[in-house]
């Protein structure tokens, strides 16, 4: 990515978590919560941290979590969240592009849940050095939309993905992860449904791409 584009994805997250007080929930995602409530806690990053709902999840679960994020208002408001929880010392937010972040250090768990955006993102470099930052024995849990939500066939949703090439099955990301057999286990791969809400108020089913991928 040149320095034009990554300034151009900078501005648009920082339009969009200045718009409004909060953008997200605040809560963990359902399908990271299933899926790491069975693992016994250590260290954890979290990439596309935003306002921290997965990183702080998982540090009331006794993780050590670094929770990392393009956007400095979004990781302002996971910082406060945190100190109103009683947990800033288990978590570390970093401000940084996921396409250029890099760091030595191995965790026993990395985490990327729905890495799916209307702005350029190398989804497929960021997954692959992700695993690269997994510790032997840990775990890479990649979580993606897998289909479109019901509303955006009505109107263009500011946080969906572009095009239905953008909603993977857990098969294409074993498959653009290309790990070696030899060192690594397949845990879980599926499509898992969650009850949500539309924009409008109804209930609606949406449909997660679940992948938990074990360094052996």
């Amino acid at each position: 990515m040149d320095p034009a584009e990554a300034d151009e994805v900078f501005a648009h997250w920082e339009r969009t978590y200045s718009s409004r007080d909060g953008v997200w929930s605040g809560h963990v995602n359902v399908a990271l919560a299933r899926v790491a409530a069975d693992l016994t806690p250590g260290t954890a990053l979290d990439l596309g941290a935003g306002e921290g709902g997965d990183a702080l999840w998982l540090a009331e679960r006794g993780w050590d979590v670094t929770g990392i994020d393009i956007s400095p208002t979004a990781l302002a408001r996971a910082e406060v969240a945190a100190e109103r929880a009683g947990l800033s010392e288990r978590v570390t937010w970093v401000a940084a592009d996921l396409d250029t972040w890099s760091s030595p250090r191995r965790f026993d768990l990395v985490t990327a849940s729905f890495l799916q955006s209307p702005v350029r993102l190398d989804r497929a470099r960021i997954l692959r050095s992700a695993a690269g930052r997994v510790a032997e024995g840990g775990h890479l849990l990649v979580i993606a939309h897998a289909e479109a939500p019901p509303w955006a066939h009505d109107h263009e949703h500011e946080h969906a993905p572009v095009d239905a090439a953008d909603f993977p099955s857990p098969a294409d990301d074993l498959q653009m992860l290309d790990l070696p057999a030899d060192s690594w286990r397949t845990v879980i791969a599926e499509v898992r449904d969650r009850r949500a809400f539309a924009p409008n108020g109804d209930e609606v089913v949406l449909r997660d791409s679940v992948l938990l991928l074990q360094r052996t």
